[in-house]
């Protein structure tokens, strides 16, 4: 497996655990740009790496990852400095190749489809890499540099890779804040959000194994008008809720055909 010099734009959660596990991998970590000196520094250090807050990379790299915020990736390529043979990528699932700049040559796209934490290690094996180059150097020494730590590779174009993002901030992003909904609800009764551990973990579980359109379970599905009037009831402290639970009562029963030819 071959081994690259890699540098880093961005010091936050992706870029951070990309790089500690290429690190690991043994490629070697040459700079690490950040804004930020603070998270930048311990990102280097933890890499033997050096941290700059300037975009300009030296000629040794054979690749750039570009891991930041989406409202700052057009102004970060925009302003990032490298030879012409250099490979940069992006890790964005929202944007695509073209966000580059013309003077960019080798442009690619390394998306991990992964939700990262500061403090939570990330497990690698068979996590989905999807890539996308126009030039078939750049896919292979992307898909050479998933595949060392134990990445899943799939080569997708801008448009599926932004349906599947949206997929994502539904089934990572809004499942999440339905959980926090959920722990909030059960604060208000003093009861501990570790009595739904186990209906979270068998939920998922099930949906995984059986298909999420094979595991609907609750009133919504049963057509079970009272409870939910009930529940509507519980919900009279936060008008916002109550509306969040109407919808998703409303779209459930409209996508498993009950009728929905009532108040709720």
């Amino acid at each position: 497996m071959a081994r690259y010099n890699l540098s880093f734009a961005g010091a936050g959660r992706v870029a951070g655990s990309l790089c500690r596990e290429m690190n690991h991998a043994g490629h070697n970590i040459l700079q690490i740009v950040s804004p930020s000196e603070k998270n930048g520094t311990i990102l280097a250090d933890s890499c033997n790496a050096s941290w700059s807050s300037q975009p300009d990379f030296s000629d040794s790299n054979d690749i750039i990852i570009v891991a930041v915020p989406d409202l700052r990736l057009k102004e970060v390529l925009s302003e990032l400095k490298c030879p012409e043979s250099t490979v940069v990528a992006h890790t964005a699932g929202s944007f695509g190749l073209e966000v580059f700049p013309p003077n960019i040559r080798k442009a690619g796209i390394f998306y991990p489809l992964q939700t990262f934490s500061y403090d939570r290690k990330t497990e690698f094996r068979g996590l989905p890499f999807l890539l996308e180059s126009r030039i078939h150097d750049v896919n292979s020494k992307l898909e050479n540099l998933a595949r060392s730590i134990g990445g899943d590779v799939h080569f997708v174009d801008a448009e599926r890779r932004r349906i599947i993002h949206l997929s994502a901030v539904f089934v990572c992003n809004f499942t999440n804040f339905m959980l926090t909904a959920g722990k909030d609800i059960s604060s208000r009764a003093g009861l501990s959000f570790e009595l739904l551990e186990p209906l979270i973990k068998e939920s998922i579980s099930k949906a995984l194994e059986d298909g999420p359109e094979k595991s609907q379970t609750g009133p919504a599905i049963r057509n079970d008008l009272n409870t939910i009037e009930k529940h509507l009831d519980l919900l009279s402290f936060s008008p916002e809720l109550q509306n969040i639970y109407r919808y998703v009562t409303k779209a459930i029963r409209e996508y498993y055909n009950k009728s929905v030819n009532d108040k709720f």
